[in-house]
């Protein structure tokens, strides 16, 4: 089949001709920009409070944090690959994008992807060297009362060294959260500009709806890795604040943008940038979800470990998670 006959029939195009409102999709846009910002407040903020409510008990605190953290690994990954990556694909695969060079010559979707997830991990792993540095070195220093060069433990006992590795995954925690929040916010972005510069109206109904529930998802899973984190409660507040004010001000922009240059959804640059980007997050998110989310808790976690049956409800959670932000791809 030729690129042309690829882009779309003639009953395509007049069934998009009938869809294309510019008066009632900016209402929608106006709905969906409220509507959004509530979803995702009230995602994020469930965990957060929820872990709180059960700080009390610090036994029973300890389960749900790792529970509520699977649940959470479980939308983050299926995020990347049932609903980022996918998109990511589409976009650059587009017959106004894939019939022109480079883009048709090699599979940069992919290969954006894999410099996403490589990014991650110098990322990962470049923090947490000087996090080990700086808080063994932290430790020697107020131990001796005097500057020591290197991250050796030699010479201190087991409880100055479990105090240490502690502290080393707190930071890493809070680490994670912060790109995890970068990764989701990039995807929020492209969900925001997209819906923003759309004037099909029969696109963007169900999209509303839709958006609704998955960014109440796409919010519980960052706020499950928050609430473990340990942030204060201005930093919580804040980070609560810019996941869900995101996709609105992406709706917002993508409107500014259509409105002073008639830059539509369906120009190439425009699914460039959008698969560029998808691509780019994608590969963050998939890392995260399973180097320093499922991995870290299913195999490093001493809580889990010991004991079966929290193993089991942890494996509930992530694929609850899972399959509960897969469904959403039927609508958006």
């Amino acid at each position: 089949m030729s690129a042309a006959a690829a882009c779309a029939t003639a009953a395509d195009a007049a069934r998009a001709a009938t869809c294309r409102d510019s008066t009632a999709a900016a209402h929608l846009k106006f709905i969906s920009i409220f509507t959004i910002f509530v979803t995702s407040m009230v995602g994020m903020s469930s965990p957060v409070l929820m872990t709180r409510f059960f700080k009390a008990n610090r036994s029973l605190y300890d389960k749900a944090l790792v529970i509520i953290k699977c649940f959470a690994a479980g939308v983050i990954l299926a995020t990347s690959l049932v609903h980022v990556m996918p998109d990511a694909f589409d976009a650059l695969a587009d017959c106004h994008v894939a019939s022109k060079h480079p883009w048709k010559d090699f599979p940069f979707a992919g290969f954006v992807t894999l410099v996403g997830a490589i990014l991650a991990l110098l990322v990962d792993v470049a923090a947490s060297s000087h996090m080990e540095h700086h808080v063994s070195y932290k430790a020697l220093e107020g131990e001796e009362g005097k500057e020591l060069v290197g991250d050796s433990y030699d010479g201190y006992d087991d409880v100055e060294r479990v105090g240490v590795e502690e502290e080393v995954a707190r930071l890493k925690q809070r680490l994670v959260s912060q790109v995890l929040e970068i990764g989701i916010i990039f995807h929020s972005v492209i969900i925001g500009v997209t819906m923003g510069m759309s004037q099909n109206v029969c696109t963007i109904r169900p999209l509303v709806a839709a958006l609704a529930f998955h960014q109440i998802f796409e919010g519980m899973g960052l706020g499950g890795c928050v609430a473990q984190a340990g942030f204060s409660f201005g930093t919580m507040a804040y980070m609560c604040l810019m996941f869900s004010v995101t996709t609105p001000m992406g709706i917002i922009l993508g409107m500014i943008l259509f409105s002073v240059t008639g830059y539509d959804d369906n120009n190439p640059n425009a699914l460039i940038m959008e698969g560029l980007l998808g691509s780019v997050s994608s590969g963050i998110l998939i890392y995260m979800a399973l180097v320093d989310l499922i991995a870290v808790d299913f195999f490093h976690n001493k809580l889990m470990n010991s004991n079966r049956r929290l193993k089991k409800l942890s494996f509930l959670a992530l694929t609850l998670g899972s399959a509960s932000m897969s469904l959403l791809a039927l609508w958006a």
